[in-house]
């Protein structure tokens, strides 16, 4: 079973279509990249994945349920982390992870398991007690990682969470969602970074709302590659925009 497919998905706003006729297949166990410049629908469609905003056509499986329908099915089921990390500043590092447990209604010893697990994937053993607020961004970004899977989600949404992120932060945080990869989880992962589509499993390009390109980076290079000895996969984006006149 595979963990997303959709077909057809699209959201209008009156005149204005931000997502047109999507059709995407996530592999359960992959990190799937969907890349796009800002404006070209990732948030859209990642809010409709989730259950969040109802698609005005389409359908939508995640995770084997039909998300339109039903999507309190898919809620305790699923991850979600933004890039604004969506923490309470002024709780500290272990009261944000106790808060968002609640949510899932984690028995007590399931969460200390958790919070025990997040605290080291993060490395933040030993800054329980510190407020979200005195942490710097790469220390924010790693906490909202743990209080989205502090449920153990099996599949992770991460809508731009390297954005305002310096390039070391954001390979320290590569280097997580790897070790969450290798337990198992799904992630499905947006981002404007062409240099962070090198980490994942699977690409999809969305440009003024439609796919215009996907599949695995090797495969993109080798077919949108141009003229480059070495094409990059920003390469790949620009001659695929390029294409679209």
């Amino acid at each position: 079973m595979d963990a997303i497919s959709t077909r057809g998905l699209t959201k209008t706003f009156g005149n204005f279509t931000a997502v047109d006729h999507v059709n995407l297949v996530v592999p359960t166990g992959q990190i799937f990249g969907f890349l796009g410049p800002n404006g070209s629908g990732k948030t859209t469609t990642i809010r409709m994945l989730t259950g969040t905003m109802k698609p005005t056509s389409g359908s939508i499986r995640v995770l084997g349920e039909d998300v339109a329908k039903h999507p309190q099915r898919i809620a305790p089921r699923i991850g979600y982390m933004s890039q604004k990390f969506s923490l309470f500043e002024d709780l500290s590092v272990e009261q944000n992870l106790k808060f968002y447990a609640g949510i899932y209604n984690l028995p007590e010893e399931r969460y200390e398991q958790q919070r025990d697990y997040v605290l080291k994937m993060a490395n933040l053993v030993g800054r329980e007690k510190e407020l979200a607020r005195n942490l710097s961004v790469g220390w924010r970004q790693r906490l909202a990682l743990g209080a989205a899977t502090i449920h153990d989600p099996e599949l992770l949404f991460l809508d731009e969470p390297t954005s305002g992120v310096d390039p070391v932060a954001r390979k320290q945080f590569w280097d997580l969602l790897y070790q969450l990869a290798q337990r198992g989880t799904t992630l499905f992962v947006t981002t404007h970074y062409m240099d962070e589509a090198e980490h994942c499993d699977r690409l999809a390009f969305i440009y003024r709302g439609k796919i215009i390109a996907d599949g695995t980076p090797n495969q993109l290079r080798a077919d949108y590659g141009g003229d480059a000895a070495r094409p990059t996969i920003e390469d790949v984006f620009v001659n695929l925009v390029e294409g679209q006149g």
